[in-house]
């Protein structure tokens, strides 16, 4: 057997991040895939140690564009709990409310940008049109069209009127009708049901094995679901479905997203239609923590984002380690790749929503002795020694 091992990345036109994918295949069969990151790391964890508590809100808001609201839920709970910090009902319902906006406009978008990658690009710019309202909302929610610096730890910093909530429930009618068209599209055209039907399987067990997560591995029938298994914020109170498909392929990565879109404008109408009255933040802010550590984990719209915070007491966390479900899915998920063909990869990999900035890691390991290494800025600008 004779293999050519093809470059997929840094720089790729399916690419709209900076990664390597070294595709080896027999013919134009794919044996095997490596993935190579490093190009988009920043460092957030070890930046993190000498922010304040408040300070590392926004710093970990921008671990990823697309869905900061959730990293920054993700490590107030996990703050709040060290401090034993109460977050008033409302600021729990409407700390939801963002989150379920950040999930359609991100589920729109990785639908949008499937279908450019298979050369819809007309399909490309109308959903990315119908996209936009809700991020119009997003902003007049929070503030902020993607970015939104939302959250303090307690509660929120900013709370909506009846006229932003009739004009969220007007917007969001129009986007479920859209949405439902768009599915209709992608489970009826020829083209893209050719592209995406059979190609990138991956069976329950072998999804489960490697610990994939989110709409990734619902869509090989594993109902996983964070919001339901251990619910946070205000998810413990707003029913709501756990979507999957069994047909563990692509297509049943893309459905399972439609489908969560529109489960996510239901929960959006509950909570509109079930808002407590009260306070949405502490009169007093907290900047001080005592000694105790988190483990916090919230569903992202990419699946399971994990929280590991120590403190030691003192205005500055002692560690905070971020695990995110695209570096789950990106790495694990090069079972996906094997028999398929060289022109299938970008579909694959797009089918598991891909967040490079997300997956970065830098580990410096001893291979003699066994131990690591954190480095700092200096020590990599002279080289590793």
């Amino acid at each position: 057997m004779s293999l050519i091992e093809i470059p997929v990345g840094p720089q790729h036109p399916a690419l709209h991040e900076p990664i390597m994918l070294r595709v080896r295949a027999d013919g134009e069969r794919v044996v095997d895939v490596q993935v190579v990151t490093g190009y988009n790391h920043r460092g957030a964890e070890k930046l993190g140690e000498r922010n304040t508590w408040i300070k590392n809100i926004f710093l970990y808001s921008r671990v990823c564009g697309i869905c900061n609201t959730v990293h920054a839920q993700t490590y107030t709970q996990g703050v709040e709990f060290i401090g034993g910090i109460e977050v008033p009902p409302r600021a729990q319902y409407l700390r939801t409310l963002v989150m379920e906006l950040e999930r359609i406009h991100s589920h729109i978008l990785i639908c949008a940008i499937m279908a450019e990658v298979i050369g819809f690009d007309s399909l490309f710019m109308l959903m990315m049109r119908d996209r936009e309202p809700v991020m119009m909302i997003k902003e007049l929610v929070t503030g902020n069209r993607v970015l939104s610096d939302y959250y303090t730890l307690g509660g929120v910093r900013r709370d909506i009127d009846e006229v932003k909530k009739d004009k969220i429930l007007k917007v969001l009618e129009k986007v479920e009708e859209r949405v439902k068209y768009y599915k209709k599209v992608f489970l009826e055209d020829f083209t893209l049901n050719k592209r995406l039907r059979d190609v990138g399987i991956v069976k329950p067990l072998d999804a489960v094995k490697h610990s994939l997560v989110g709409p990734t591995l619902r869509g090989s029938g594993v109902k996983s679901d964070v919001r339901r298994d251990d619910p946070y914020a205000a998810y413990g109170e707003i029913p709501f479905n756990v979507i999957t498909y069994d047909g563990c392929d692509s297509l049943s990565r893309m459905l399972v997203r439609f489908d969560e879109t529109l489960e996510s404008i239901e929960m959006v109408r509950y909570v509109l239609n079930h808002l407590p009255q009260g306070p949405i933040a502490p009169k007093t802010p907290i900047r001080i923590l005592p000694k105790g550590e988190a483990f916090s984990r919230v569903e992202a719209p990419r699946g399971e984002l994990f929280y590991h915070i120590v403190s030691l007491g003192g205005d500055k966390p002692y560690r905070v380690k971020v695990r995110t479900p695209s570096f789950h899915n990106i790495i694990n998920g090069v079972i996906a790749y094997k028999d398929a063909h060289i022109a299938d990869v970008p579909v694959i990999l797009t089918s598991v929503d891909p967040c490079i900035s997300c997956t970065e890691r830098v580990v410096v390991i001893d291979e003699a002795s066994g131990k690591s290494k954190v480095l700092r800025l200096k020590d990599l600008s002279r080289g590793l020694r």
